[in-house]
């Protein structure tokens, strides 16, 4: 299944500029490969609170 998401036109295209440089095809390969990467990390952990932290060590939660 494919789903959209909505991005801010200003971080699309520091997406597609970092994409391009970094020799990614498109900017949706870019994307999820940075998604499948952070998943990877957050997957790893060993509890719920643990997934928290590291959250919150990221900036996503306060």
């Amino acid at each position: 299944m494919m789903a959209k998401i909505k991005i801010e036109s200003s971080l699309f295209d520091r997406v597609k500029k970092v994409s391009e440089l970094a020799g990614y095809g498109t900017p949706e390969e870019f994307i999820v490969h940075v998604i499948e990467k952070e998943l990877s990390v957050l997957e790893s952990a060993d509890s719920d609170e643990e997934v928290t932290e590291r959250l919150r060590g990221l900036g996503y939660l306060e």
